[in-house]
């Protein structure tokens, strides 16, 4: 089983290389949708891992995927070109859920 990354950033690329991850360059949304797609359907393919300003171009395909698909499994990786904003401590969430003050 192994790794494969489909990613819009060549720098991406070519870190994932260095630590033994084969990787997909891709431009367009068209593109990215038929390599993840691609990389889905290959039996020895594990874990799909997508930059994250990708993901963000094509949204909906990756949550259908993750959805419908359990192997391999799909994981968004940070790629340093979007910012998300900063995260909250697990007890915001617990707090907001429930309603509990910890």
């Amino acid at each position: 089983m192994r790794f494969e990354l489909i990613s819009n950033s060549r720098d991406v690329i070519v870190g994932m290389r260095l630590a033994g991850i084969i990787g997909t360059l891709v431009r367009v949304k068209q593109e990215a949708k038929k390599a993840l797609i691609k990389a889905m359907n290959k039996r020895d393919v594990a874990i799909v891992l997508i930059n994250e300003s990708l993901a963000e171009e094509i949204p909906e395909v990756v949550s259908e995927l993750k959805k419908r698909i359990v192997k391999p499994l799909v994981v968004v990786v940070p790629d340093g070109k979007t910012i998300k904003k900063p995260r909250r401590p697990i007890t915001k969430y617990i707090k907001e859920a429930i309603g509990l003050k910890i």
